[in-house]
């Protein structure tokens, strides 16, 4: 879909990977840690992530892990980018580790509470390597995820820090060009790996272009509903599309509430 008008903020991406970069090593200097331990998916934002690690750290303190349930081109994209950066990487696969998790339950999981167990699976490996190796775990969550709770919690949204957190997606795929991310890695689709053919865009039911400027007008400047959609040419149904998904996702941004006596 074509948008009317593009004006999101302006970011110096230099800048923006020099203050990541001093993020990461502050923090894993600050914890004591020896390094830290990535989910390298084969997608952009795990990959970013590794980059900037890299820069922070140097290779020999970053472990790549590798964890599919199916065996595609996921798998070898995830290599190209460990590869690219000769860092440590180790390929586990989650699948006996899921389908032992389904086998006990005693019903067969929808798609959507399958991808659950996968992504909490994940995070069982990534800290079980980090607290073995006295390292923390860098999760690869962008804004745009966290903010429409494109996550599962205590799944791929479980992490020691979050480097992209404050990132939209449109600015991890700048930040990745500037870090010579491989050019196959920014431009394929973006997917959680949880089904086949699954996408995120096609889960999320919009388009990372169109989502990003709406969450920028409506989360950051507090622009009203019907002046979105005035300024991006759509309909305020779709405004209102993503105002739901922010509202709905709420509790998976904050840990466990209960009442104050």
């Amino acid at each position: 879909m074509d948008l009317k008008v593009i004006g999101m903020r302006e970011l110096d991406y230099r800048g923006v990977i020099e203050k990541l970069v001093s993020f990461i090593g502050e923090k894993v200097g600050e914890a004591g840690a020896d390094g830290v331990v990535v989910g390298v998916s084969g997608g952009v934002d795990s990959a970013v992530t590794a980059f900037l690690a890299v820069k922070a750290l140097g290779r020999e303190k970053v472990l790549g892990l590798i964890m599919p349930y199916y065996e595609n081109r996921d798998v070898e994209d995830a290599k190209l980018v460990c590869e690219s950066l000769r860092i440590e990487y180790r390929i586990v696969s989650i699948k006996p580790i899921a389908d032992s998790f389904v086998a006990q339950l005693g019903f067969q999981p929808d798609k959507r509470s399958l991808g659950n167990v996968m992504a909490r699976s994940r995070m069982i490996l990534l800290y079980a390597h980090a607290n073995q190796m006295n390292r923390l775990v860098l999760g690869t969550s962008n804004r745009s995820e966290f903010l429409t709770g494109y996550f599962t919690k205590w799944g791929d949204g479980a992490s020691d820090y979050a480097p992209l957190i404050n990132l939209y997606k449109t600015e991890v795929w700048k930040a990745a060009k500037l870090l010579g991310v491989p050019k196959r890695i920014i431009e394929k689709k973006p997917t959680a790996g949880l089904w086949e053919g699954q996408t995120d865009e096609d889960e999320l039911g919009i388009s990372y272009r169109l989502l990003d400027e709406i969450l920028w007008r409506l989360v950051d400047l507090g622009m009203p509903k019907e002046g979105i959609a005035k300024e991006l040419g759509i309909s305020v149904e779709r405004v209102e599309y993503v105002e739901g998904l922010v509202r709905k996702s709420e509790h998976k941004r904050r840990l466990s509430l209960g009442p104050k006596f």
